[in-house]
C-alpha cells in the first residue's frame, strides 16, 4: 500500500501527528540500517530488496501528487522517508553484490547485476521526488491551478510507469517494458507544454515560472530513469540491450 498522507487537521493536532511521523520515520530508517548491517546478502534477499525499492519509488511519486494537490505535510514526510529508504537499499545491495555474484551461474549473475542497476535508477528517482517536495514546501505563494494540474498529471504518469515496470520484473513480462517506453512520450509531452508556457517573455514576470520549470524537469528526468528500468527489464528477458541494437549484416 502507498504511504498515504493524512487528512487535514488543526494546527495543534497536525504538530503532534508530524512529530509522531518524524519519530516513526527515524525508527524505520534506523531499523533498516541495523537490518542492512546484520544481513547476509543472500541471493533471494537481494532480489526481494531490489523489488521493494520499486514500490518505495512508486510511493514517492504517489505522495508528490498529494503534496501538489493538498500541500500535505504528511505527504512531504512520506516522500522524505522514501528517499531515505532508497538510499539504504542502494548501499545494501552495492555492498553485498560482489560476494553474492561469485556464487552463481551466468544467468543468475545477470539478474543480480540488473538488480544493482535498477536500485541506482530508483535511488535517483527518490532524490528527484525529494527535490520536487522541497520546492513545493519552500513556496510561499500558490501556483496556478493549471500548473498544478499538469504537474500532477506528470506524477500520475510516473507512478503508473513505476507500477508497470515493477510488475514486469515480478512476472518477467516484456509487454510491461514496452508500455513504459511508450508512456515516456506522455510525460515528455506535458513537460514540453509547461516549458513552452513558462519560457515565454510574458511568463518571465510570473514568480512561479522558475519553480514550475524545475519541478517539471525533475519529473521528466524521473521518467527517463524509469525508461532505463524498462530497458533493463527488456535486456534481462531478451538477453540483449535496446541501447545497442544488433548490427546489420553486410550484403554478400
Amino acid at each position: 500500500m502507498p504511504r498515504k498522507a493524512a487528512s487535514p487537521r488543526t494546527s495543534s493536532e497536525d504538530t503532534g501527528v508530524i512529530d509522531a511521523a518524524e519519530a516513526t520515520a527515524g525508527q524505520s530508517q534506523e531499523a533498516g540500517k541495523k537490518s542492512a548491517r546484520r544481513g547476509t546478502g543472500s541471493l533471494d534477499d537481494l532480489a526481494r530488496t531490489a523489488l521493494r525499492a520499486f514500490l518505495i519509488a512508486r510511493d514517492a511519486a504517489f505522495n508528490v501528487r498529494d503534496l501538489l494537490t493538498h500541500s500535505s505535510r504528511m505527504a512531504f514526510l512520506a516522500i522524505k522517508e522514501c528517499e531515505q529508504e532508497l538510499d539504504i537499499i542502494e548501499r545494501y545491495i552495492d555492498e553485498r553484490l560482489p560476494a553474492a555474484i561469485t556464487r552463481v551461474n551466468e544467468a543468475r549473475a545477470r539478474q543480480l547485476l540488473t538488480s544493482l542497476k535498477c536500485t541506482t535508477d530508483l535511488e535517483r528517482i527518490g532524490d528527484l521526488m525529494m527535490s520536487v517536495a522541497l520546492r513545493v514546501q519552500s513556496r510561499t505563494a500558490k501556483m496556478a491551478v493549471s500548473d498544478v494540474r499538469q504537474l500532477v498529471e506528470m506524477s500520475l504518469i510516473l507512478r503508473e510507469m513505476l507500477d508497470l515496470v515493477y510488475r514486469g520484473f515480478v512476472d518477467l513480462d516484456l509487454e510491461c517494458a514496452r508500455k513504459v517506453l511508450q508512456m515516456d512520450k506522455d510525460i515528455d509531452r506535458v513537460c514540453h507544454a509547461l516549458f513552452q508556457k513558462h519560457l515565454t517573455e510574458h511568463a518571465s514576470h510570473n514568480p512561479s515560472s522558475f519553480d514550475v520549470i524545475l519541478m517539471a524537469q525533475a519529473l521528466e528526468r524521473a521518467g527517463d530513469h524509469t525508461t532505463n528500468l524498462a530497458e533493463d527489464l527488456y535486456s534481462l528477458i531478451e538477453g540483449r540491450s535496446l541501447r545497442h541494437p544488433p548490427k546489420k549484416r553486410a550484403a554478400t
